[in-house]
């Protein structure tokens, strides 16, 4: 799975989701970073690592497994495989965005 891939993945959900306005961050370690600007109509989303109001630390296959189903992002939390940062319920309320 690719960096650009998932960001193209995550661009198209963010454009759909509504009420979303807020700074996220996925950290998928050396495999890179993608931030996403929602205060900002249409969002933007980067490959800028720049402060975020919550802050997603998974493997990028562990966050393709949010994306298409396969994984549930709080067995990931509770297993240790998914670290939040910031604001726990901004990243409940972007699980509800992911698994859509």
């Amino acid at each position: 799975m690719s960096l650009e891939s998932v960001t193209e993945q995550i661009k198209q959900k963010i454009d759909l989701a509504t009420g979303f306005d807020a700074k996220v961050k996925f950290d998928f370690g050396d495999d890179g970073i993608i931030f996403v600007d929602a205060t900002e109509n249409p969002a933007s989303v980067s490959h800028e690592d720049e402060e975020a109001d919550c802050t997603l630390r998974c493997s990028i296959d562990t966050f393709q497994g949010f994306l298409d189903g396969t994984q549930d992002p709080n067995i990931a939390f509770m297993m240790g495989k998914l670290k939040v940062e910031g604001s726990m319920g901004l990243a409940m309320k972007l699980n509800g965005i992911l698994e859509d």
